[in-house]
Order: C-alpha cells, then structure tokens, then sequence
C-alpha cells in the first residue's frame, strides 16, 4: 500500500540460478506495486521486513545441486567474517572519537590471518575495506560462499557509561529488554520498533524456531557461540583481568536473518565505556580478541563430528 515504482526500477529483472527465472514488477494499483517471482522450483521460502530503509526480504530455498564428497585430505572449513557496520554507518562511537565501524574491520582482518594459518580454513570477509554493506545482503554473501560458520563481530555500547563485558548472541527471539536494546541499535531502529517487531515475530515463533533449526542450525549456533563467548572472556582475562563474562544471550539482529549455517554475533567490549574503548583502541587488544574468537572456532571445529565438517557442517 502507499507504495510507487520508480523509473530507475527495472521492471523485469532475468535471473536464471535453477529457483528463480525471472523478477517481475509493476504498478498493480495506483498505490500499490505488485512484485512476481516467476520460479522454476523451490522447496520453501521465508519473508521478514526491515527498517531503516524499508524493504521486504524475501528467501527462496531450492534444492541443493548433489556433488561429490570431497576426499579427506582436501576438506576445507569456509568461515565467513562479518566486520559490522561501515561506509556512512560508523556504529557506536565511544567517548573520546573511536568508531566501532573501524575497530571491529581492524579485528576481523586479523581474525582472517589468523585463521588461514591453518590450510584447512577458507576464509572470507563480507567487507575488507571501509565500506556500507546492508545487514540483509551480509548473510547472503555467506550462503553464496557455502560458508560452514558465520561470524559477526561488533561492539557494545550503552547509555550506561559503567556499562562493560562481552557478551555474544544467536538469533532467537527474547523478552529480555537490554538483549533488544543491543538488537535495536545493530538494526538501526528504535527499542520501540524492536519490540514491536519481536511482538510482531511472537506470534510466528513456532514458524521462526523452524526456521532456526533447519537453516540457521540452532543447536549448533548455541555451541559455537559458547565455545567463543568462552575463549574470548578467559584470554582477555588473563592479561587485562576484570573482563565481565555477560554470556551467551538470545535476539533477532537482522544480520543473523537467512544464514543457512552456524552464525552468531559477537560483541567483543562496549565502545561506550572509556575504559574499555582505550582498550578497543590498543592493537594489542584488538589482537587478543581476534586471537580468542580464531581459537574458540577451532575447538567448535574439533568438537564437532568429523562428518559435519564439510559445506553446512
């Protein structure tokens, strides 16, 4: 409703990936615009909204093409790493200047060097350089890379300046105000349209918790967040001490919406809290975490069975 094409939309769009043949739009109504997936198979679908700029999402899953089991010696992990914001979204900035959007790009490259010390990893950034992503498109780029493991890094903030920790989060829906307050503004929108939304979701859990088993591999994202929350908290403690241990925690953060793999989201200390943004802005610091989130993939991994391990674990 209330909705007008624009000239710069193109009105059929050719796709042609096996689901989708081609996207159609047009003006159905003088307010209304009518948009036509012409499939050519799909097995499910799923739909959400998001703010800040409007837009409908929408999922199409097909079936997946059946290939040939790698052999062992050749089995690769593919990890995508999501360094948060960027572009003209700097995130939270801390007391004394210090952009999130800077601070966690900085942290996820390291992650990358890190990891592929191991021949065994493939690792991808959704971003390498100071540039705007949409939340929506960043789990995309994960499904396109077939990714096993999807890594969201961020940086906390709050009105609280006392406010400090790590905490890290999985997509599920919550009742917990300050786990929405965080989702709130990761999403760019306001704690009252967040619990609007998770109202809006409430009355779907049944249909989103399906959703999270079968595409977003709950149960496994439940560990990978632990084992990093985990490793995070222990090796910052043992060389900054008083680190706060905030948990594991649950929220709908639109950059987790899609993934068809493991995914959290990490908050690695509260650019809020001067002291904790002097540290965010020491390498060293920056360094350890990327150190600490590279070690708790890795005990993820070796935890988990052998026959996992390979394109959707």
């Amino acid at each position: 409703m209330n909705t007008i094409i624009t000239k710069e939309i193109k009105t059929s769009l050719p796709v042609g990936d096996g689901i989708l043949k081609t996207v159609r739009a047009g003006q159905f109504k003088p307010d209304i615009v009518r948009v036509v997936l012409d499939l050519e198979k799909i097995v499910d679908f799923s739909a959400f909204v998001l703010d800040n700029p409007a837009r409908l999402v929408i999922d199409v899953y097909g079936t997946e093409k059946k290939m040939k089991k790698p052999e062992a010696t050749i089995t690769k992990r593919r990890i995508v790493i999501d360094a948060g914001h960027g572009g003209h979204d700097p995130g939270a900035i801390g007391p004394r200047g210090l952009y999130e959007k800077n601070v966690v790009l900085d942290i996820a490259l390291k992650l990358k060097e890190i990891l592929l010390t191991d021949p065994a990893n493939e690792v991808f950034l959704t971003r390498e350089t100071d540039i705007f992503i949409p939340l929506e498109e960043r789990t995309v780029i994960a499904n396109n890379k077939s990714a096993d493991l999807f890594v969201s890094i961020h940086a906390n903030a709050s009105p609280r300046r006392k406010a400090r920790g790590v905490e890290t989060y999985l997509l599920n829906w919550t009742n917990d105000e300050e786990a929405m307050r965080v989702a709130a503004r990761e999403n760019a929108i306001s704690l009252k349209r967040m619990k609007e939304q998770m109202e809006k979701y409430k009355s779907d859990l049944d249909i989103i918790l399906s959703d999270l088993r079968r595409e977003n591999k709950r149960d496994e994202s439940i560990k990978l967040a632990h084992y990093i929350q985990k490793s995070i908290v222990s090796t910052l403690n043992s060389d900054y001490k008083n680190i706060l241990d905030l948990g594991v925690k649950q929220a709908l953060f639109y950059v987790l919406f899609g993934a068809k793999m493991p995914s959290i989201l990490v908050e690695v200390s509260f650019i809020s809290n001067p002291e904790e943004e002097k540290l965010l802005s020491n390498d060293s610091y920056r360094l350890q975490i990327a150190k600490a989130i590279a070690a708790g993939l890795n005990t993820y991994v070796t935890s988990t069975p052998a026959t996992q391990k390979v394109a959707g674990l």
